[in-house]
């Protein structure tokens, strides 16, 4: 008998050991921001007292993102990891999500076609160490007060109010952030288990690649990801001359409503978490 129940911090560690089984990057700190965000969205599936599963959610307005659904690897097949879904989205919807949107691997994008989700498009995630790249632009550590810039630019781009997201990334890292200057663009990254996640990068096309070199350049020789919608082709050059390469993929599905997104303005994705 398996039961779905709210997440709480204390289901931390169990989250991590189904994330560590998995090989995904996240760490402690992502699922607290998980549940920071939208505590009332985040589940686990709990079985003779042990946590098997989990799902995450959140809503901003009228989209919903969900992630980090995994299943104990034992315990693979036998329609966990459906039920977490379900559950994820009917708490959405009776919350008022019109919009519900994830990035899907191969082998969980079969799951969310039968659940109604459609392909919007295709990222690339690429990782490797980063060789040093040269510096451009006038780029400088972000600062409170640039917030509802930053926040404006992620709107346009998105097609999401993310501001709750961008604020809290910005507190929980703030030494790692870049806006160019004047405001046209903005990077920040965050540490992983096993490498460094770049993202969110939003910038007009002029000024993407200046953003981007200046991140490269900060953390020259250390190992990153970072998820790159294909149709960016510059944000795909930048990350080849960075001396990354292609090791994952991910589809962006949307369920209900369409969202559209200026893919010419998304350089780097947040993460498969919330975009």
């Amino acid at each position: 008998m398996v039961n779905i129940r709210p997440m709480t911090a204390d289901d931390v560690a169990d989250a991590m050991r189904l994330k560590a089984e998995a090989g995904w990057n996240q760490v402690a700190a992502d699922w607290e921001r998980f549940l920071a965000l939208d505590r009332d969205g985040c589940f686990v599936a709990e079985s003779q007292g042990r946590v098997v599963g989990s799902v995450t959610s959140c809503r901003f307005g009228p989209v919903a993102w969900i992630a980090m659904v995994l299943v104990e690897k034992a315990r693979r097949g036998a329609g966990i990891g459906r039920s977490l879904l379900v559950h994820a989205l009917e708490h959405l919807e009776a919350a008022g999500a019109r919009s519900i949107r994830l990035d899907a691997t191969s082998m969980g994008r079969p799951l969310y076609e039968s659940l109604g989700f459609r392909v919007d498009f295709h990222l690339d995630r690429y990782s490797g160490i980063v060789e040093t790249v040269e510096a451009e632009g006038t780029s400088r550590p972000a600062r409170p007060a640039d917030l509802d810039g930053i926040a404006a630019l992620d709107r346009i781009a998105t097609g999401t109010d993310r501001r709750i997201l961008v604020d809290r990334l910005l507190r929980d890292n703030p030494l790692e952030s870049l806006v160019a200057v004047p405001i046209r663009g903005f990077a920040l990254w965050r540490p992983g288990s096993s490498a460094d996640q770049i993202g969110p990068c939003i910038a007009e096309p002029d000024a993407g690649q200046a953003l981007l070199n200046d991140v490269g350049r900060r953390l020259a020789g250390r190992r990153v990801i970072v998820d790159i919608p294909t149709s960016n082709v510059d944000a795909v050059a930048w990350a080849e001359r960075a001396g990354l390469k292609p090791s994952r993929e991910f589809w962006r599905m949307t369920r209900g409503e369409p969202v559209v997104e200026d893919l010419s303005r998304l350089w780097a994705s947040s993460g498969p978490e919330m975009g």
